[in-house]
């Protein structure tokens, strides 16, 4: 560890080689329970070591794999927060749609079901164009064309984790922008 806050690279390699596949498989993997989850934990585990080996004491009785789980431990709670916020902000998006898509019994005409959906589909692509475009193709990406969260991530380049917080994101800008047009 000494070795590694003096900016040896082979020493950090060194920490790795010992520490992550116990982390990935003792730690991570079975509170995450998905191999790509787990693998972006690891790497944000290992970028917390980087940037906070300093932080490090060994002279306070914690091992360095205490240390590294605690983070492991805590990267692992923080990606299943997002991913309860992301399915409650997803239930919310679904929400603000459903009034647009409810039937009811006095709606029997078929062409009045089809005009609400050309309603629907107008107003939510009037919303789209005023957020973020980013946040605009994680939505089109993740509800429109549904696709899968790590198609999502690749589409856009960047990790599952930052696609859960972009996506979460961009559920909020569209809810907001969504309540502004709605009651205009």
């Amino acid at each position: 560890m000494e070795r590694a806050r003096q900016g040896d690279r082979r020493a950090f390699a060194e920490l790795y080689e010992a520490f992550a596949d116990p982390l990935f498989s003792r730690v991570l993997l079975p509170r995450l329970g998905n191999r790509q989850a787990a693998e972006d934990a690891l790497s944000e585990t290992f970028r917390v070591l980087l940037e906070r080996m300093d932080q490090y004491e060994p002279q306070n009785g914690i091992s360095i794999w205490s240390w590294l789980a605690r983070v492991a431990v805590n990267k692992a709670t923080d990606m299943h927060r997002v991913k309860a916020r992301t399915s409650r902000a997803l239930v919310s998006f679904e929400s603000l749609l459903a009034p647009l898509l409810t039937e009811s019994s006095d709606r029997v005409a078929d062409g009045e079901i089809a005009a609400d959906a050309v309603v629907l589909k107008e107003t939510v692509a009037r919303v789209l164009a005023k957020i973020n475009p980013r946040y605009r193709r994680a939505i089109e990406l993740r509800f429109l064309q549904d696709q899968d969260r790590e198609t999502c991530a690749r589409v856009l380049e960047v990790k599952i984790g930052t696609f859960d917080v972009l996506v979460l994101r961009a559920l909020r800008a569209f809810r907001k922008e969504w309540e502004n047009t709605v009651t205009r």
